[in-house]
């Protein structure tokens, strides 16, 4: 054992200590363990064997971990170097408490808002993400629900739940529309799953509005020059002209809570909000408010400032809200690449000669 932490010692300070790497892939693999491993494999789809070949893989299945003294228990007793979460909220105070073999703490996902940065460094621990994998799934999950309201998919399936069929069998009743020269506005469109968004709105024949500071996106970006696209820094220009509003933030202390009355009102009254990002970014009581008072058509939401929403929420009942539970993400394709993701983040860490060869870090 003193062996193996010299040599790993040596190639973490890219100390030359005989073939330090060799050695250790032979005689010892770092323990990592995912702390709610059904959150991202609840159908027992995926394939870890690649993560297992370089780590000592546990994997703790269930979907979120509730007790913070369970958290640092299972970190303490799984003696990992590594611990990899997924959406799971890891409070400072467990961190603080993580014992000193933890090095890498892993976010399985895009966002990182649920990890403490700032107690992590104190610990030493570095943090990394994955912020490509989901970017087609997203994108395709906000143009699903802009299709979706376009033909009022989803009220004509709730008709026919309530075994009204009048649709057949008499004059049609609800409002029907094309995208071709319909606007999407896109709020922190100028990221890649905004503008992957924006790409499909565009073979749709929709015209794009993208929000941004700069109020122009970087020379080289593919949509910078495009006739259809326009970019902005006056968001309540992108609100009072768009058709649909679609969120493509990060949740910072910026964001948290900053899409709310102000905003929806320079709506459209027939307007749609779309969120796929963070549910936080709204001011959720202000937006069921103006839901409620019909100061836009309705929201397609498949995320929620608490996942899932409150059982007591108006969320699940308003008769214009279109939930889902944060799915843009799930599907089979996307979770075994994200897995994979992970496992490249690891497999840097652990081949690294110094943390400069380290990926993804956020912290």
């Amino acid at each position: 054992l003193k062996l193996i932490s010299m040599l790993r010692y040596a190639a973490k300070k890219n100390i030359p200590f005989l073939n330090h790497h060799r050695l250790l892939s032979t005689m010892a693999k770092p323990t990592a363990i995912f702390l709610n491993c059904t959150r991202l494999d609840y159908d027992r789809k995926l394939n870890f064997d690649k993560l297992a070949e370089i780590v000592d893989f546990h994997r703790n299945d269930t979907d979120y971990v509730t007790d913070p003294k369970e958290l640092v228990q299972l970190v303490t007793d799984s003696k990992a170097e590594i611990v990899i979460t997924k959406e799971m909220k890891v409070p400072a105070e467990c961190v603080q408490e993580f014992p000193s073999s933890v090095k890498l703490l892993c976010e399985a996902g895009t966002g990182y808002n649920n990890i403490p940065i700032p107690a992590a460094q104190a610990k030493g621990i570095t943090v990394c993400n994955i912020p490509t994998y989901s970017t087609e799934a997203v994108a395709h999950m906000a143009i699903t629900y802009v299709m979706n309201l376009s033909i009022n998919m989803f009220e004509q399936q709730a008709m026919l739940q309530k075994g009204d069929r009048s649709n057949f069998t008499g004059p049609f009743t609800l409002p029907l529309m094309e995208l071709g020269d319909k606007t999407i506005g896109l709020v922190g469109g100028g990221g890649m799953i905004g503008s992957k968004v924006a790409d499909i709105a565009l073979a749709l024949g929709m015209n794009v509005i993208i929000s941004s500071r700069r109020g122009k996106l970087p020379d080289d970006h593919r949509l910078a020059t495009h006739p259809k696209v326009k970019v902005v820094s006056d968001l309540d220009h992108l609100l009072t002209e768009s058709d649909y509003v679609s969120l493509h933030t990060p949740l910072n202390d910026q964001t948290r809570g900053s899409f709310g009355r102000a905003q929806l009102t320079k709506m459209k009254p027939t307007a749609y909000l779309i969120n796929t990002s963070r549910g936080a970014v709204c001011n959720e009581e202000e937006l069921i408010a103006c839901l409620k008072e019909g100061v836009i058509a309705g929201a397609g939401l498949d995320v929620t400032a608490t996942e899932p929403a409150p059982m007591d929420s108006e969320l699940w009942d308003l008769p214009n809200v279109w939930l889902s539970p944060h799915i843009g993400w799930r599907r089979l394709e996307t979770r075994q690449r994200l897995v994979d993701m992970t496992c490249d983040n690891i497999k840097a860490y652990c081949e690294a000669k110094s943390p400069k060869d380290y990926i993804n870090v956020v912290s």
